[in-house]
């Protein structure tokens, strides 16, 4: 609870969830645990200005009736507060126990994201493996904003263009500057014309924040262990070729979690105004 309100009292802007139906032990990450719509719920109800997301819904290994109307219940008691990235999940041993097939979950993700938004209109005839509707029924609540803001997590096994085309922006791993420039300006450029805005970049960053501010970086799992000033440098890099949005992950960090929130947000947070 007192981590909860940190983040809300200190000037983050986003906290991420993730969604891991099973332990995996080779994976060797459990998420943060909790289901992801309960978990928003109860963060919904203990935060008002933060925005929620999840990073990502693993598409594939849910029917996307209950998505949709489980992203639309958290968005409506957020007060509109809601991000969804989706991704068609890399797990393998996570499809048979939900009976489902990990081959075609390209597919299942295409047609999923495809009912979620249609679920989103009023009263919608629609059909397609996942059911149908006949124009005389409707799925309520709807999402505030009319739909529900939906991030495409890499590739998850979809063209560019498909990605850039249909969904709201990118989430994607740390690379090396130059590749991730690369990556950046690819998705950019597969944006069709006349969208209107220009789908942010979305980026995750493991870290072990040390005391020493001059700390150099040392490799640790998808981030580095570094000290604030080479964080701070290495942020303004990915702010300069165009990444919008960085989720800081600590499950590395060797500080008190809570004493490093505090830290972040009073040396790092003001060199990146909103």
């Amino acid at each position: 609870m007192a981590t909860i309100r940190c983040f809300s009292q200190i000037g983050w802007v986003l906290v991420w969830l993730r969604d891991v139906p099973f332990n995996v032990p080779s994976f060797g990450d459990a998420g943060q645990v909790f289901d992801p719509f309960v978990y928003l719920g109860f963060l919904a109800g203990q935060t008002e200005h933060i925005a929620l997301g999840v990073a990502s819904l693993i598409l594939p290994l849910r029917h996307p009736a209950q998505v949709a109307k489980a992203a639309a219940t958290a968005d409506q008691l957020s007060g509109g507060r809601l991000i969804l990235g989706i991704a068609s999940g890399d797990r393998p041993d996570e499809y048979p126990a939900l009976n489902e097939t990990y081959e075609n979950r390209g597919e299942r993700f295409r047609d999923s994201f495809e009912y979620i938004r249609e679920m989103a209109h009023s009263t919608p005839a629609f059909e397609n493996r996942y059911g149908q509707t006949n124009g005389e029924m409707d799925m309520l609540p709807k999402p505030t904003a009319g739909e529900i803001p939906m991030l495409i997590t890499g590739g998850s096994q979809q063209t560019p263009q498909w990605g850039a085309r249909h969904t709201d922006g990118l989430i994607t791993y740390p690379r090396n500057i130059d590749d991730q420039a690369n990556a950046v300006r690819s998705w950019r450029e597969s944006i069709p014309s006349g969208t209107g805005f220009s789908k942010p970049v979305m980026q995750s960053l493991y870290i072990d924040l040390l005391a020493d501010p001059d700390a150099p970086p040392q490799p640790i799992h998808l981030g580095f262990r570094s000290g604030m000033n080479f964080l701070k440098a290495y942020l303004r890099s990915l702010e300069e070729i165009g990444v919008n949005h960085v989720a800081l992950n600590l499950r590395f960090n060797q500080a008190d979690i809570e004493e490093t929130l505090l830290y972040l947000a009073e040396d790092l947070l003001p060199e990146f105004p909103e």
